[in-house]
């Protein structure tokens, strides 16, 4: 088997695979919440885990930043391991004051200043958005958690440190947060026919400058975690 990026054999990556930007956050996930977890990949230390959680078997696997790396490793999932389902497990900032450090916030849909749909040959300006049954799962998911995650739009932005402008001018546009994959993943989720969602945890807002410590962002991130598992354990049921 195996790609150009990704050394796994044939069948060892799960149906579901639940994907963190940082390849140190994989690694927790798979050994903090998986069963009997294994590295099947590890290509430019890009760790990718099997195992199973409440006995269904899941995967992690890192992503890197930004939409062109993600593109790659859920091109190449969907595409070559059969995988059918990513749930991306990511930070992102704020861009409301009314969004707190910690908030878990739930991508319905996700904008871009990315030229990554050109690609697709489209005449026009595709919409990235999360598969439905994906994300009501993960609200139901939450609300059972005592949580009432916000849900609507992100902003996935080619651009960290910005020399004009900030991500905020999209706030008035009912944008809630901004990170640098999901509306790479869901274009290449739509094109693969695969299903995809962004759960994500505010780890800076951009309004009031507040920000979590790098060792938070790494292994504090539990809520978002456990629902994006326990989504992937509904999911398998249907």
């Amino acid at each position: 088997m195996g790609t150009p990026h990704n050394e796994a054999a044939g069948g060892e990556f799960a149906k579901t695979v639940l994907m963190p930007g940082d390849p140190l956050r994989a690694k927790f996930i798979a050994e903090t919440f998986l069963e009997n977890p294994r590295l099947v990949n590890n290509v430019r230390g890009i760790q990718g885990w099997t195992g199973t959680y409440h006995g269904v078997p899941v995967s992690t696997m890192a992503s890197g930043m930004g939409i062109p790396s993600i593109g790659i490793y859920s091109h190449e999932l969907f595409h070559f391991y059969g995988v059918e389902t990513i749930i991306r497990v990511g930070t992102t900032g704020a861009l409301s004051e009314k969004l707190k450090l910690r908030d878990v916030v739930l991508a319905q849909g996700a904008c871009t200043d990315s030229n990554f749909a050109h690609h697709f040959g489209l005449p026009g300006a595709f919409a990235p958005i999360a598969d439905f049954t994906l994300l009501e799962t993960a609200v139901a998911v939450a609300r059972e958690r005592g949580l009432n995650p916000p849900v609507g739009n992100i902003l996935s932005s080619d651009v960290f440190y910005y020399k004009t402008g900030s991500g905020l001018e999209w706030a008035p546009m009912g944008v809630l947060a901004i990170d640098m994959e999901t509306a790479g993943l869901y274009a290449t989720a739509a094109e693969a026919g695969k299903r995809a969602l962004t759960v994500c945890t505010v780890t800076d807002n951009l309004v009031t400058k507040e920000a979590l410590p790098p060792a938070e962002r790494q292994n504090s991130l539990s809520r978002m975690m456990e629902i994006a598992l326990e989504t992937a354990v509904r999911m398998a049921e249907r």
